[in-house]
């Protein structure tokens, strides 16, 4: 998108580790907040308070494009207004089960990501200052599309009647048979 109009914020997201209420998930991971023009961060540890662990996972950046500012008014209508993480599962060894991919104010890209089943997606209630931010941002650049009343074609196409429900087709049964059918039904 070479001369398309946008904006960037490093966005820092914190993981809270909490242990797990099953035998089959040792811990449970959640994205609890996001730190706008926060530092590189390597899942570096914030707070612990007894078996819970919170995390800044990582610093990514917040990039939102003119082009997407309905997105973005659907977000700011929410509430609260939130951003998306996503997160990958990884094979660190370290203990650390997911890399953050990106972050995102788009509710549809959080969507897209969700549909493929493959990423974690969180969603995270936006710091006053963050939505500031990007409504300050939509509010500039967004552009309503006119509405555009779809006209009718003028072919007609209820002149050929085949298949099922046709009562000039002699069939045995109430079944779908493909038009211009070379089989034909024999009735007593």
């Amino acid at each position: 998108m070479t001369g398309a109009i946008h904006r960037s914020i490093p966005v820092g997201l914190i993981v809270r580790r909490t242990p797990g209420v099953t035998r089959w998930a040792a811990w449970a991971w959640r994205a609890v907040g996001v730190v706008p023009g926060a530092g590189p961060a390597d899942w570096a540890e914030l707070r612990r308070e007894g078996d819970a662990v919170e995390y800044h996972a990582a610093t990514r950046p917040l990039t939102i494009w003119a082009a997407e500012t309905e997105a973005y008014r659907v977000t700011l209508a929410d509430h609260p207004p939130s951003v998306w993480a996503v997160l990958r599962q990884t094979d660190r060894t370290d203990g650390i089960p997911f890399d953050v991919h990106v972050i995102t104010a788009s509710p549809f890209e959080a969507q897209d990501y969700a549909d493929s089943g493959e990423e974690l997606v969180e969603k995270i209630a936006m710091p006053p200052g963050l939505v500031a931010w990007v409504r300050e941002f939509t509010d500039a650049h967004h552009q309503e599309d006119p509405f555009v009343k779809r006209r009718r074609n003028k072919q007609r196409t209820d002149g050929a009647e085949d298949g099922r429900g046709d009562p000039r087709i002699r069939q045995a049964a109430d079944v779908y048979r493909s038009p211009g059918s070379a089989r034909k039904v024999r009735t007593p």
